[in-house]
């Protein structure tokens, strides 16, 4: 057998760490896994173990939090393997779960952003900056499933979860100010009052920013709240949450040029200084848990969403602004319960409603970008789910899992411009260099449009020993095509013609816990279909193929009583499978893509932490990021080289009631790029990283 040089690497990378895990394996077979018994909630809606998950679930757990201190939700989930959350400007960013950075009008729908188990955005209406509306700073956890997660998530869960795990109120009566500074004009505040009394306990965080930006006018100011209160009765338990989230920002554009990251001068190049993105966010929900006489419990959670945003996008010609909003609510329920000693089954329901618009419009026109209003819609939302899990206890050691889920979206579209490729007032628009007719932007007529979709999984979880269990999951997702997918058409588009993306997914863990050492290491393959892409011309390719697999693994070792080291990375390769065409019967163009790496997606990334205790009152960490070369476009003709950088953290606890912090971020002042990528207007284009800066905190707790 014939095997590429990539696939041959791949290949010895998993022989090695196969005979590494072959190795530790009678060291470990002596000792417990009690480091697994973390409760978790994201893999199976209620609570289970770490260790009885069959899903590939990382957890950042409240210590990691507080020790990163992050200032962008990227610092904290670049030690998840598997993860890369490339940062933007300010709290901007893009997602990569097991795949490459997404781009394109619905590229965020791959992914589900939680809180408390319930989505941060409506089905079909995601946003690729989304994090940003988290108050993720002061959670209790932040829970990353890697992998499909429909049967219990639905159709956005198709490449994984994050979901953010709120604090519970304190036993007693509690207060945190916490104030901190740093480079580029970085100020921040945060205050926490918690306390209970008798079945009532209550939690409210106030989380405050403001950035000056390391370019020219990109900073912004950010206010968060969050508000919590649990009732605890016999067997009942209701845990309502309102978040709230401001966020005005200035948004600072790409640098172009072939290495342009590299030139020292224009670090603070902003070539958009009036670029803005200003957006409010407000989330109600409660959840009510019945604990039942028969051993299992009953969990209804209903929510309310709104959402409004304004932004210029500089990263389009004209650069247009975009005015969205959403507003709709819904409900998730869960009914588990034991069937016998052996089986358990969990069912539910799930039902939301959303009203949403969208305006684009543009002050100057030019080529076939025309001046004025360019789309002007509403979408309303229904979505109807059903899903079925079971567990099933074969032997004491031995657990089988399979689940199902059907899930209905109907969107109904109403046009309030003219319908088609036009200017606002009708007008065509010709490109000024072809002499082509024809406008960039298509309406198409009101429609209704309709996606039914099932998903199954099936899973095993064995205990080798005390110390060790094995996984092996097989599991299909979906995502339907978001509105913006279906209704902001293109030149040469007429109607989206979209189907459902899909993905097939196997995968194969081990994971084991000693004594000083926690370890988990996963293979996995998907195979998506119906994928959907964006050319470097911007222009959605609907008819795509790809193909992703690598070898995930993650090691906790506590070297001594001051010391321990934790390494996260991912080996990976993400290709097409298929030549992609362009969009238009009339104007289709084949793109020889197959076999290319997608654009963005680096076949290696890691983090390594290397943290010292010499004190109960001291903690430090050096921690090294790695990423590694991507290509740029999807022809696979621009590449980025990779980059490695190195970050400091010090705590040091004065009082009881008083702990200071400083962090160094970028320490060997390293030149780098946080995202690159390449067009055909502009050519390279980089997201320039910030260079070396300082952020130090006090914190008083009483």
């Amino acid at each position: 057998m014939h095997l590429t040089p990539l696939k041959s690497r791949l290949t010895r990378r998993f022989v090695t760490a196969a005979l590494l895990m072959a190795y530790t394996l009678p060291i470990m077979a002596q000792t417990n896994n009690d480091q697994m018994e973390i409760v978790t909630v994201t893999a199976s809606r209620s609570e289970q173990s770490l260790s009885s998950s069959t899903a590939s679930l990382s957890i950042v757990s409240e210590e990691d939090l507080l020790t990163i201190s992050h200032i962008h939700i990227s610092e904290t989930l670049s030690r998840v393997p598997g993860v890369w959350v490339s940062r933007g400007n300010g709290q901007e960013h893009l997602t990569a779960i097991r795949s490459p950075v997404l781009t394109g009008a619905g590229s965020c729908g791959s992914f589900t952003v939680a809180e408390d188990g319930i989505p941060v955005r409506a089905t079909g209406f995601c946003n690729v900056n989304q994090l940003f509306d988290l108050n993720t700073e002061q959670a209790q956890r932040i829970e990353v499933l890697r992998g499909p997660g429909t049967v219990l998530h639905g159709s956005d869960a198709l490449h994984g979860v994050i979901n953010v795990i709120t604090k519970a109120p304190a036993s007693d009566q509690e207060t945190l100010i916490s104030l901190e500074a740093g480079s580029n004009d970085f100020y921040r505040t945060k205050l926490s009052q918690s306390g209970t009394n008798g079945d009532h306990g209550y939690r409210l965080n106030f989380n405050g920013a403001t950035d000056g930006g390391y370019k020219n006018d990109s900073g912004y100011d950010q206010q968060k709240i969050t508000a919590r209160h649990d009732f605890n009765r016999d067997n009942i338990s209701i845990q309502s949450l309102l978040s709230i989230n401001n966020l005005n920002q200035e948004t600072a554009g790409y640098v172009q040029g072939k290495d342009a990251y590299k030139e020292g001068d224009r670090k603070r190049e902003n070539p958009n200084p009036e670029a803005f993105r200003d957006t409010q966010s407000y989330r109600l929900q409660s959840q009510l848990t019945l604990a039942l006489d028969n051993g299992g419990s009953f969990i209804a959670t209903p929510y309310a969403r709104y959402t409004d945003m304004d932004f210029l996008m500089h990263f389009l010609p004209g650069t247009p602004l975009e005015q969205n909003g959403q507003k709709g609510i819904g409900i998730q329920t869960a009914y588990r319960r034991p069937i016998n000693q052996d089986l358990m089954l969990t069912q539910g329901f799930d039902a939301e409603y959303t009203d949403a618009f969208l305006k684009q419009s543009q002050k100057g026109g030019f080529s076939s970008f025309p001046k004025g209003q360019q789309y002007n819609y509403e979408v309303t939302a229904k979505l109807l789910a059903a899903f079925i899990s079971a567990d099933y206890e074969l032997l004491p050691t031995t657990i089988l899992s399979a689940g199902s889920r059907y899930e209905y979206l109907e969107y109904d579209y109403d046009n309030r411009m003219i319908d088609g490729n036009t200017a606002e007032d009708g007008s065509q628009c010709v490109n000024g260099f072809t002499g082509a007719i024809g406008c960039r932007y298509t309406r198409p007529s009101d429609s209704t449009d309709d996606f039914d979709n099932w998903s199954v999984n099936a899973s095993i979880n064995h205990q080798i020993n005390d110390a060790l269990t094995g996984v092996v999951r097989l599991a299909h997702g979906f995502r339907a095509p978001q509105a913006t997918e279906m209704y902001r058409l293109q030149n040469g588009q007429l109607t989206a013609n979209l189907d459902s993306e899909e993905i097939n997914s196997l995968e194969i863990g081990l994971r084991g816990a000693a004594e000083n050492i926690s370890f988990s290491l996963t293979t996995f393959f998907m195979k998506k279909t119906n994928a959907i892409f964006q050319s470097s011309d911007r222009l959605n390719l609907a008819d795509g193929q790809s193909e992703h697999y690598g070898l995930e693994y993650d090691v906790a070792w506590q070297l001594s009583s001051q010391w321990h080291i934790n390494i996260a990375g991912t080996f990976a390769r993400h290709s097409y499978s298929n030549n992609v065409s362009t969009p238009g019967p009339s104007s289709a163009v084949i793109i020889p893509s197959d076999g290319n790496d997608i654009d963005t997606a680096p076949r290696h990334m890691g983090s390594v932490q290397l943290g010292w205790t010499p004190t109960e009152d001291v903690r430090a960490e050096l921690e090294w990021l790695s990423m590694g070369k991507y290509y740029t476009d999807i022809d696979n003709l621009h590449s980025y080289g990779g980059h490695n950088l190195l970050n400091l953290r010090l705590i040091q606890q004065l009082s009881k009631n008083i702990s200071i912090g400083l962090r160094i971020s970028n320490l060997t002042d390293v030149d780098y790029a946080e995202r690159a990528d390449y067009t055909g207007f502009n050519g390279d284009r980089y997201f320039i990283g910030e260079p070396r800066s300082y952020h130090g905190n006090i914190t008083y707790t009483f």
